[in-house]
């Protein structure tokens, strides 16, 4: 196999340049040895991506009708976790289908910092953390998303300890570390906060050992962070009240791929029975539920029909079962495919609203309550939208006012007006403080009428791969400019 490579920007850093590491778990050869790989005929060292897109803004000219068929990219919310536990696996992981993200490549810059070495091919990465010499990532880096603090699990747990500065992303309201901090202590790590960081360390220099946990809510996060440590704690964990997703059970079947053994995923215990060592392995990751929800949504918004692969219906059945209500027709082509459509034809002369209240999964998803809210203001009725899970994720709303939405909004809760209830989309100029809330925007601008122009793209970016060329595709009227260019991007 070709060597790995990756360009550094700055040195890797060692938290403690006397003693780096308490423990290094680490065989010479790995268990599994991949096939070589042939997809490009040189790996790609970074990539391509707009450039200063903190500076760009989308014009949108609607109002839209979409069709055609839309591929369904990766799972970011699964890549990250995936990307950070390859810091548990001695040998070489051949990670596929992840999504071409500014988060995705803001993780795979820290961990190549670090001392990994990393070949990247399209989607495509083969990774391999036995060269990583360094237990603090880059601060700075860190600051930028949420995903990155995921490794302080991985790092501790096979190098005994880890300092990781807190973590950023959207503000969409607390999401506090003190369930990680808790959870680890429980596992034997001795973890304090100090200078803005959180610096843990196994006690006495023994590794961690196996537990008992229970959270007091199933933070997905947390849940991910505590299984990667769990894999190489010395003993059985055992974690209750744990987050459901579909992105636990995936990051659960890389880490069995792995040699690790947890049972368990996707209910609300997970029992772990720690390794001594993991080695590398293929993982292709699942396809975007909210990148397809989103998609479902859109078409449902400006009242077309499109199909979209690959998708897994059962991870999106309680949005599908609201889109029913309202009126769409669903259809399951493959296993793998949907058709939404909300046309006249299918629906009749317009949806129906319905409320929702946003929850752990199987609950509705509060990445998809943002998008919802817009297509609830193109719909006949009231309904309301409870937001449950994190307590500022309504700050999309001010936004969707300028737009001429017709929305009250009482601490968690908004009260939405349908179009035959005063809300009349039409374009103006917005923008996007946050992942999905920029996003509901996207959606909003191509059901306007007119012309609707959306800074800080930056931050929708961060969640949707080739948006502008996918929504093109589908027929949407939009384009990507920078400030300073009189031509699109």
């Amino acid at each position: 196999m070709a060597a790995f490579f990756f360009c550094l920007s700055k040195p890797s850093r060692v938290s403690n340049p006397e003693r780096p590491f308490t423990r290094f778990r680490r065989k010479p050869v790995p268990l599994v040895v991949l096939s070589k790989l042939q997809p490009h005929s040189q790996p790609i060292t970074q990539y391509q991506t707009h450039t200063q897109t903190h500076n760009q803004k989308l014009i949108i000219t609607g109002p839209c009708r979409l069709s055609g068929h839309v591929p369904i990219s990766g799972s970011k919310n699964a890549a990250l976790p995936i990307l950070a536990a390859t810091l548990c696996c001695s040998g070489t992981s051949k990670i596929s289908n992840v999504p071409d993200l500014s988060d995705t490549r803001t993780m795979v810059s820290i961990l190549g910092e670090m001392g990994a070495e990393i070949e990247v091919y399209g989607n495509e990465i083969l990774i391999n953390t036995d060269g990583v010499r360094s237990v603090e990532p880059d601060s700075d880096e860190i600051g930028k998303f949420r995903g990155g603090f995921f490794m302080i699990g991985p790092l501790l747990a096979r190098f005994g300890e880890a300092v990781m500065a807190l973590p950023g992303g959207c503000d969409i309201g607390a999401r506090p570390v003190d369930v990680y901090i808790q959870g680890l202590r429980a596992l034997g790590a001795v973890v304090e906060l100090r200078d803005g960081k959180v610096q843990a360390y196994a006690a006495d220099g023994r590794g961690l050992v196996g537990g008992s946990f229970q959270l007091h809510y199933p933070s997905v996060g947390a849940t991910e962070t505590l299984t990667m440590a769990a894999c190489l704690a010395d003993g059985v964990t055992v974690l209750s009240n744990v987050a459901k997703e579909p992105e636990v059970i995936c990051l659960a079947k890389f880490l069995n791929d792995c040699g690790a053994c947890i049972e368990g995923a996707g209910s609300d215990k997970l029992v772990i029975k720690g390794k001594s060592w993991l080695h590398g392995s293929r993982y292709t990751i699942a396809p975007d539920r909210i990148e397809a929800g989103t998609f479902m949504l859109a078409a449902a918004i400006t009242r077309s029909c499109i199909s979209m692969s690959p998708v897994i219906p059962s991870h999106m059945s309680c949005l599908l079962d609201k889109l029913k209500a309202a009126g769409c027709k669903i259809r399951q082509w493959t296993h793998d495919t949907l058709e939404i459509s909300a046309i006249s034809a299918d629906v009749g002369e317009n949806l129906k609203g319905f409320n929702i209240k946003t929850g752990p999964f199987p609950g509705f998803p509060t990445d998809l309550q943002p998008q919802t809210t817009v297509l609830l203001t193109t719909c006949n009725g009231l309904s309301t939208v409870e937001e449950s899970v994190f307590e500022k994720r309504m700050s999309h709303v001010n936004e969707l006012q300028k737009l001429g939405a017709k929305i009250q909004v009482c601490g968690s809760t908004a009260l939405v007006s349908g179009n035959d209830k005063g809300s009349a989309l039409s374009g103006s100029c917005a923008v996007a403080r946050d992942l999905r809330g920029g996003m509901s925007l996207v959606l909003a601008g191509l059901a306007a009428k007119g012309t609707t122009e959306i800074d800080g793209l930056a931050n929708i970016d961060r969640g949707y791969e080739n948006l502008d060329m996918k929504l093109r595709f589908l027929g949407a009227d939009l384009k990507r400019l920078a400030p300073h260019l009189a031509f699109p991007v």
